[in-house]
């Protein structure tokens, strides 16, 4: 049974997040009914990781496994086009076959998630639902010297989900930094892996160091606290974009 890797893109304002849920539409829902249009084929989708309500993706990673043997330029082209015609914000922007010991979730290396602020004392109009709203000015180099501190392998558990259902909160986070483009402040978030919420935990702490309310020692104080309640805040989730994930292997040759 031929296995084939979606790479997806997703303006995540209209879905209750990644994964199928009784409570509103989801992308994985989408996606898989669109599958289904095409090939009559009933599928679940195996993902690198489940956005939440409001997230977007630019390289969400997924696969599936078809009954026959398509062209993977068939495949995106067939997926696509039911997804214009259901007028979903999602699209197929590649697919290659991969072998059976691919998968989307448990090879992935690495993740990478960028997140958006704009940063302007003005409301936003074109922004809006894509980015973070903050008023007061934010000093990206405090940002960044707070931001070594979450550096490594650490106990997350402060900046973790009270409904998180991973098995550990210890974690090693790669990379926090921020950048400044104008009005823009972006910050790139990556790690193998993270708990839930946590990318959205370190940058709203982070934005108190930016505005002046919080120090470095204060970001140290509430990592070692491993105290939910310690963390300094919750960044909105349409500021939050997937990036990218990063497998082992290239994509095979011919990938569309």
């Amino acid at each position: 049974m031929p296995r084939y890797r979606l790479t997806i893109e997703y303006d995540g304002t209209p879905y209750v997040g990644w994964q199928r849920q009784k409570n509103g539409h989801a992308v994985q829902e989408a996606v898989e009914k669109a599958v289904f249009e095409f090939s009559k084929q009933t599928v679940t989708l195996q993902v690198a990781g489940r956005t939440d309500t409001g997230v977007h993706a630019i390289a969400q990673t997924a696969h599936v496994d078809l009954d026959r043997d398509w062209d993977p330029v068939r495949v995106r082209e067939a997926i696509n086009a039911y997804l214009v015609l259901d007028e979903e914000r999602i699209a197929v922007v590649a697919t290659d076959k991969v072998g059976e010991d691919f998968h989307a979730r448990f090879s992935a290396q690495a993740r990478h998630y960028l997140y958006r602020i704009h940063n302007r004392p003005a409301p936003l109009t074109l922004d809006h639902r894509r980015a973070w709203w903050c008023k007061r000015h934010l000093d990206i180099d405090a940002m960044n010297d707070a931001a070594r501190v979450l550096i490594g392998t650490h106990d997350f558990t402060t900046f973790r989900a009270a409904q998180c259902q991973s098995k550990s909160p210890v974690k090693t986070l790669d990379a926090i930094t921020f950048s400044r483009d104008g009005e823009f402040v972006t910050a790139h978030v990556s790690a193998r892996s993270f708990l839930h919420n946590q990318v959205r935990s370190l940058v709203g702490t982070l934005k108190l160091v930016g505005e002046g309310r919080w120090t470095r020692d204060d970001v140290r104080r509430v990592l070692e606290a491993r105290d939910h309640q310690k963390c300094g805040a919750l960044a909105p989730p349409h500021g939050l974009y997937l990036l990218r994930v990063d497998y082992p292997e290239p994509p095979t040759p011919g990938a569309t």
